[in-house]
């Protein structure tokens, strides 16, 4: 089992390499397009901000096997965690749940689960995120929630691994306009990006339009690359889990033939001097 975890852990680096430079440049268009159109921002939905904060959807991306240590564990403590302190502020928490184990986890515990999403946590597609996605869209913009929130184990490396949480919705506190802003680099071309700044965007059809799409997009990758680095946690949790066992295994076996080594010499031991004593009975 580690070697394969280790073998799907590499495909799973591969697709978030992959990603990263697309994730990356979507977000930068988006805040591009929304900049150069203040007025037309305020129309899109999915930038609303809510005055109360009433309902919330917490995404919760776990696995859909286990024998992967505190990977599973962790997401569900933490959305548990997160649930107690929305309630400290007066707001409803609404679960959804990726992973067969996370699913099984909290409705045993007796929660209710708006939607759940199994069979393919451990190689996600973009499909999959644009479903999840799009369900937390339209809970959004029916009113039916008011914050997204997606809890997830972020990839470092195979022994590091730590859970986040990510605002989705509304965009104006997530990535593109809120929190995490701080991580867009620094364009290299100064005076070029500075030009395009004051560049005349002509937009067809309608600004409101095409904001709102390309919103959309930005919530399908923001799912798509949580899901993927979700799956290389998974992947670097269970080959890490999986070496410790082995060597924990190795370890007992050790043990428990020393001490069975040491039970059988004392019983050889004892049968001598039972031996011994006879003998001296005897003469």
């Amino acid at each position: 089992m580690e070697m394969v975890a280790a073998a799907r852990l590499r495909r799973a680096e591969q697709r978030i390499e992959a990603l990263r430079p697309y994730a990356q440049a979507i977000r930068e268009l988006t805040r591009q397009v929304a900049d150069a159109a203040p007025a037309k921002v305020e129309g899109v939905r999915l930038l609303e901000r809510r005055e109360k904060l009433n309902d919330v959807a917490v995404v919760l991306v776990t696995g859909d096997r286990g024998l992967a240590g505190a990977f599973n564990t962790q997401i569900i403590r933490e959305g548990l965690r997160l649930k107690r302190e929305l309630d400290g502020e007066g707001a409803n928490v609404h679960y959804s749940v990726v992973g067969r184990r996370g699913s099984s986890s909290m409705r045993f515990r007796g929660e209710e689960l708006v939607e759940s999403y199994v069979g393919f946590t451990d190689k996600p597609a973009f499909t999959d995120a644009r479903r999840i996605s799009r369900d937390l869209i339209t809970a959004f913009n029916d009113g039916e929630v008011d914050h997204v929130d997606i809890v997830y184990n972020r990839f470092v490396s195979p022994l590091t691994q730590y859970v986040r949480r990510q605002r989705l919705l509304p965009l104006d506190q997530a990535e593109v306009f809120g929190e995490g802003v701080s991580e867009v680099p620094e364009p290299e071309d100064k005076e070029l990006a500075e030009a395009h700044s004051r560049a005349l965007w002509v937009y067809e059809p309608e600004a409101e339009e095409i904001l709102e799409e390309l919103f959309e997009e930005y919530v399908d990758i923001s799912v798509y690359r949580a899901l993927l680095e979700s799956a290389a946690s998974e992947h670097g949790a269970r080959m890490t889990a999986m070496r410790n066992a082995a060597e924990n295994a190795n370890d007992m076996i050790g043990r428990l033939t020393l001490e069975m080594n040491r039970v059988r010499q004392a019983e050889i031991t004892q049968e001598i001097l039972e031996v011994v004593a006879g003998a001296e009975a005897l003469g």
